[in-house]
C-alpha cells in the first residue's frame, strides 16, 4: 500500500522532496502545528505536506498521530481489494496518517488544524503508514473510505440546519405579520396599499418556496453526483484496481479553500 521504497507510478510527493516548490506567500505553513478532531482533542501535529505535482498543489497534511491513537489500538477500517486481511493492520513504526485538506480547517490566531467533521476514533481506526512513505492511490482509497462514513450524517445535518434557519426566518414573518395593528377607518388609499403588502408578502413567501425546493433539489442532484463519484472509486477498488487520473483530486475532500483561509 505505501512503502519508503516504492517509487512506480508515483504521484505525490512531500513539500521537502522538492526544491523547486515552496508555500505561498499568503498561505501560512502549518508543519509542526497541532491537529484537533471535531471534539477538540489532539490527534497529532503536522509533520509534512503532500503535493500532488500535476495538479501543482497540496492535497494532503502529512500528521504525525499523537500517542492516544496508537494506544487507542483499534483495528484499521476496511481493507485494500488485493491485501491479505491478515496484513492489514497497524504496524509498530506506523505513527503517520494523511488528512485531505478539504476536511480540515485553520485557526490563524492559536496556530492549529482542526476538522469539524472527523472524531477521535475514526482517526485511530484509520490505516497508518510510516513517516517517508510513499502513498499509491490504494491507500488514498482506503484513508477516504474511512474518513467517509460518516459523512452522509454530516451533509444531512448541515441541510437540515439550513432548512431549519429558513422555516424560522418565514415563521418569525409570519408572526410579525399577525401581529401588525389593524386600524379601522382607513382611507380607499390605505386600504389598497394593505392589500398590495399582502399581495407582496404572499409573492415573497411563494418565491421563497421556490427558492427553498430549488436549493433542496440542487443537493440532492449534488450529493447524488459526489455519491456516484465516489462509488466508481469504491468500485475500482473492489475490483482490485484503483484509478490513477489526477480528476481524483477534484472531489471535494481537496477543496483547499478552508485550509487556505486564515481563520
Amino acid at each position: 500500500m505505501a512503502t519508503k521504497h516504492e517509487n512506480k507510478n508515483k504521484h505525490l510527493f512531500y513539500l521537502n522532496e522538492l526544491s523547486d516548490y515552496k508555500i505561498a506567500s499568503d498561505d501560512p505553513d502549518v508543519r509542526g502545528w497541532q491537529v484537533k478532531d471535531k471534539d477538540n482533542r489532539v490527534i497529532g501535529k503536522v509533520d509534512n505536506l503532500l503535493v500532488n505535482k500535476k495538479t501543482e498543489r497540496v492535497v494532503y497534511l502529512d500528521v504525525e498521530v499523537d500517542n492516544s491513537i496508537i494506544e487507542a489500538d483499534h483495528d484499521p477500517y476496511g481493507q485494500p481489494a488485493d491485501s491479505d486481511v491478515h496484513e492489514f493492520i497497524n504496524k509498530e513504526g506506523e505513527n503517520h496518517i494523511i488528512i485531505p485538506v478539504g476536511l480540515v480547517n485553520l485557526n490563524d490566531d492559536q496556530k492549529f488544524v482542526y476538522t469539524d467533521r472527523i472524531n477521535h476514533q475514526t482517526f485511530a481506526e484509520t490505516k497508518r503508514i510510516e513517516k517517508g512513505a510513499n502513498v499509491n492511490r490504494e491507500y488514498e482509497v482506503v484513508v477516504l473510505d474511512s474518513y467517509d462514513r460518516h459523512r452522509g450524517d454530516h451533509d444531512r445535518r448541515d441541510r437540515d440546519r439550513t432548512v431549519d434557519h429558513n422555516d424560522r426566518r418565514d415563521r418569525d414573518r409570519d408572526r410579525d405579520e399577525t401581529q401588525r395593528t389593524v386600524v379601522t377607518g382607513t382611507t380607499a388609499d390605505d386600504d389598497k396599499r394593505s392589500h398590495d403588502d399582502r399581495t407582496n408578502v404572499a409573492d415573497s413567501r411563494q418565491h421563497d418556496s421556490a427558492f427553498k425546493e430549488n436549493e433542496r433539489r440542487e443537493a440532492h442532484r449534488d450529493d447524488h453526483g459526489r455519491r456516484d463519484n465516489d462509488a466508481t472509486y469504491r468500485s475500482d477498488r473492489d475490483r482490485g484496481r484503483t484509478t490513477d487520473d489526477d480528476n481524483f483530486y477534484e472531489r471535494r475532500e481537496f477543496d483547499g479553500s478552508n485550509y487556505r483561509r486564515k481563520r
